[in-house]
């Protein structure tokens, strides 16, 4: 009997492990899991507020460690506050298959954004210990810190600096809208660790999350096999004009800024559907001077939002809106000064751990289909230094950033299960004659 066979017997008796091709996991645990977890921050709208290194999410990284130890994991918290919980291999010392997500939220957030990505991580713990499997790798869970960025900017903080794409002294002096700084944030809760992780010791990565938006839903899918995510052209637009009266001055000599600001809307949406299926563009934030309804606007300040999944493409799309932009400047006589704000390069994930996650869905007879994330994820930033992948599971509407966001049982039962085999795939399982 192995270590892991013992301590979870001190707890439960272990079932007999059925045949690999017939494990699965336990919903109404990984939903128990989910709702008690849910309880820290709760919203009377049924969302949660749990923002990053707040008090409630001191009291949600204990709860998450208290569940991991309680399954033989070891603990590991480094000095960015990402906790890591490992359950031994055959392989002690060797790389481990991990996987996770993370446990802050948005202000107006929901229950599974992020949390679904931890719990199924242990979830897939649980039901190893339940019926006694050893893996050849290690299998670890992590919990990454400030995924959601919204207290302390910028996003994926705790993967950013694992990662070595954002630098550890730069975030810890991020501050929140008071003025403290992530640092002190991180001691007053007490999870400025200082364990080194290397991204050498991952073997895999697999992230495990609600889509956030309705492709899945609408095309009848229950798991998204993420290939990739979308790369990111940020711009600020300033268009200038005239301002002036609304009744005297005839249509043909206005220079119009709203006018102007009109039709790079209209062409914003026109290059993106030009460029599908993974095409995006947006126009999110538009403000215009002097805002009076009698005065044609004379300044409008504005943003765009690019996206798509290959480079190429991507600045193409960036190229046709910059000379979009200057024609339409000279045509109604304005001024127009575009400025990159963001540049996220598309990521594409590792093959190799995208055909565990198809080969497990296929396996588990689950509807299932190729998708793009548009949205970041910690997952990005692991691939840039160790091969990964995601699972997405459909949401309701697909809803997320909001109180009402939703996922039902079953779903989230299957993208764990497609989690649990994709993870076996990379690891391996020892032979019981091996033992």
């Amino acid at each position: 009997m192995t270590r892991l066979q013992t301590q979870a017997q001190s707890k439960a008796q272990v079932l007999a492990a059925p045949r690999l091709d017939q494990l699965r996991t336990d919903s109404d645990r990984l939903w128990q899991a989910l709702m008690d977890l849910a309880k820290l921050g709760a919203t009377p709208k049924g969302g949660v507020n749990r923002q990053a290194l707040t008090e409630l999410d001191r009291q949600a990284r204990d709860l998450f460690i208290e569940w991991c130890r309680a399954e033989g994991c070891s603990i590991r918290i480094d000095n960015i506050g990402n906790i890591f919980a490992r359950r031994p291999g055959q392989d002690t010392d060797g790389p481990a298959v991990v996987t996770g997500s993370h446990i802050d939220t948005q202000p107006t957030g929901g229950k599974y954004d992020g949390c679904f990505g931890v719990l199924a991580g242990l979830e897939v713990i649980r039901t190893l210990n339940q019926h006694g499997i050893q893996t050849c790798a290690p299998i670890e869970v992590v919990a990454w810190t400030n995924e959601e960025g919204c207290r302390f900017p910028p996003c994926m903080m705790g993967s950013g600096v694992f990662s070595d794409q954002l630098a550890l002294d730069k975030m810890l002096a991020q501050t929140d809208a008071d003025g403290t700084t992530a640092g002190e944030a991180l001691d007053a809760i007490g999870y400025r660790g200082s364990d080194a992780v290397s991204p050498s010791e991952i073997k895999a990565y697999f992230e495990a999350h609600i889509e956030q938006g309705p492709i899945l839903e609408d095309t009848g899918n229950t798991i998204g096999v993420v290939i990739g995510a979308l790369g990111q052209k940020w711009f600020d637009l300033t268009l200038t004009g005239v301002e002036a009266h609304a009744g005297p001055t005839p249509m043909a000599l206005r220079k119009d800024a709203m006018m102007g600001a009109a039709e790079v809307t209209l062409a914003v949406n026109r290059i993106a559907n030009a460029y599908q299926p993974h095409g995006r563009g947006t126009v999110g934030v538009v403000n215009l001077h002097p805002g009076s309804r009698n005065v044609i606007p004379g300044q409008v300040k504005m943003t765009v939002d690019l996206r798509h999944l290959e480079p190429a493409t991507l600045d193409a799309m960036a190229a046709e809106l910059e000379a979009t932009i200057t024609e339409i400047g000279q045509r109604h006589g304005l001024a127009a000064e575009l400025t990159p704000t963001a540049d996220f390069a598309p990521e594409h994930f590792d093959e190799q751990c995208v055909g565990a996650v198809r080969l497990a869905a296929q396996r588990l007879d689950c509807a299932h289909m190729d998708i793009v994330s548009g949205a970041g994820h910690d997952a990005i930033f692991v691939n840039r230094v160790a091969p990964a992948a995601m699972i997405f599971v459909p949401c309701e509407n697909g809803i997320s950033h909001n109180e009402i966001e939703n996922a039902t049982p079953h779903d989230l039962h299957s993208g764990c299960n497609v989690l649990l085999h994709a993870m076996l795939e990379a690891a391996g399982v020892v032979d019981a004659d091996e033992e």
